[in-house]
């Protein structure tokens, strides 16, 4: 792995980073002077104006299944975050964006599918590819609104200088840049190696002192967490304090130090009075990793998981919380994405949502807000493995499109579209496209229509 330090100046960069970090200075550039002609944020805008702004907290698992929380049917220990749930909206169909890591992660902070924005799969230590610097990020836009903002955790959209979180819109970053399955394994602080290989016993504890410290550091001014944990992606690591604590061994323990974790940040908010001033989300990159056995967590009553595009690859855990704001103790049955909190948060901190690209996301918080009659914004979600498009839900129905594969010109297999009813088979056990073939060609017209659209509006990543 390249030493993540800014490159050298006698180390020139590739002609075609250089003219994405000219463009994404003018789009940041005008978007400051027209923010601050209006009075939006700087020093145009008064204290108390400021600490008006809401906080956001966004809690990340890593492969975290659709059934490995008490409030969501696991016998496992998770006290907090079902208080959580208890005290916010627990969301019944929420999806990250892909079925693995870095797509989904590029999806939370772009607003966009991972397809979009040219990180279609997981990235590697070998990779020398990333988020691109024209990308404009949830954290850039927040920063542009006078927070404070700071990634904590596993990042992974890429490694290399120019992809690293203090290039895409964050003041501070504690974690990693990729996954712990992934040698060599550093610790970063800022740009810079404090430690390799990461002691990962006692990652999740250290991660949460740091989201604690930045917490209190910014009481007094509006801040964006993102809290990426490594957590519990294999291998499995859990410090001695919670190892055989859970009852239901490693891959218990561990899920049981992000319950902990997640409850020292809610007491920290409410130790500092911050409760009623930040929206605080927890959820999961993708499904849990079944063929680990034990040790990979459980989608129940989904089928599948990472990496796959049935539901428990890419249905995960959701819960939101904002006292006063999102109403205690309800459930939310409608579709939501990951991708859809880029502009709903913009939104909320007073931000513009850039005009010159296509962003996916849609604003929920008439769904979060529990708004009476409130319905998802999408007309489609659409299932992406890799740069491949397999599978479009619309409303009840969930279409697996068509595969065919084929070697050295030759048809090996084939797979016909099968449509299933996800509101009485949510296990998709059952294959309906027999009796329903005008719902199979309608949601075959519209995946077709957002390959096209991907094709034509996609963008690409940044490489190095």
């Amino acid at each position: 792995m390249p030493t993540p330090t800014t490159p050298s100046g006698n180390r020139s960069r590739p002609s075609g980073l250089r003219r994405a970090r000219s463009t994404r200075r003018a789009f940041l550039g005008m978007l400051a002077r027209s923010a601050a002609a209006v009075g939006w944020f700087g020093f145009h805008v008064t204290a108390s104006a400021r600490r008006a702004r809401p906080n956001f907290i966004i809690i990340l698992a890593d492969d975290l299944g659709y059934h490995d929380l008490g409030c969501y049917g696991s016998p496992m220990k998770t006290s907090r975050l079902d208080r959580m749930a208890a005290e916010g909206m627990r969301f019944t169909d929420f999806y990250s964006a892909a079925p693995v890591c870095t797509p989904a992660r590029a999806a939370l902070l772009t607003g966009c599918y991972g397809q979009r924005v040219g990180l279609p799969k997981v990235l590697f230590p070998e990779d020398r590819i990333g988020l691109n610097p024209n990308e404009i990020t949830l954290a850039e836009l927040l920063r542009g609104r006078g927070y404070a903002t700071a990634c904590i955790g596993k990042w992974h959209l890429g490694h290399q200088p120019p992809f690293l979180p203090l290039r895409h819109g964050f003041d501070y970053f504690f974690g990693v840049p990729y996954s712990n399955d992934m040698t060599p394994f550093p610790l970063m602080r800022g740009d810079r190696i404090i430690e390799q290989p990461a002691r990962q016993e006692t990652l999740t504890e250290r991660y949460t002192t740091e989201a604690l410290a930045f917490i209190a550091r910014h009481r007094d001014r509006p801040f964006f967490l993102y809290l990426p944990h490594t957590a519990p992606h294999v291998p499995l690591h859990v410090s001695e304090r919670f190892r055989g604590a859970s009852g239901y061994g490693l891959y218990g323990d561990v899920v049981m130090s992000l319950d902990w974790s997640t409850g020292e940040i809610l007491d920290q908010l409410r130790t500092l009075n911050l409760e009623e001033r930040t929206l605080v989300v927890f959820t999961s990159d993708n499904g849990p990793a079944i063929f680990k056995g034990r040790e990979g967590g459980s989608a129940y009553p989904l089928r599948g998981g990472k990496p796959l595009v049935w539901e428990g690859g890419m249905r995960v855990p959701c819960l939101m919380r904002w006292p006063g704001r999102i109403p205690a103790g309800r459930t939310c049955t409608e579709l939501a994405v990951m991708f859809d909190l880029y502009p709903t948060v913009a939104r909320l901190a007073g931000a513009r949502v850039p005009a010159d690209r296509v962003i996916d996301g849609k604003n929920i918080w008439p769904l979060m807000a529990g708004r009476r009659g409130a319905r998802t914004p999408h007309r489609a979600f659409f299932y992406f493995r890799g740069e491949r498009l397999e599978a479009v839900r619309a409303g009840r129905w969930k279409l697996h499109l068509e595969q065919k594969l084929i070697e050295n010109g030759k048809l090996i297999d084939w797979l016909p579209p099968r449509l299933y009813d996800l509101e009485a088979d949510v296990g998709e056990t059952r294959n309906v496209a027999p009796d329903h073939p005008d719902v199979v060609r309608r949601l075959e017209r519209l995946a077709a229509r957002m390959k096209e659209d991907i094709r034509r509006h996609g963008r690409p990543p940044g490489r190095f």
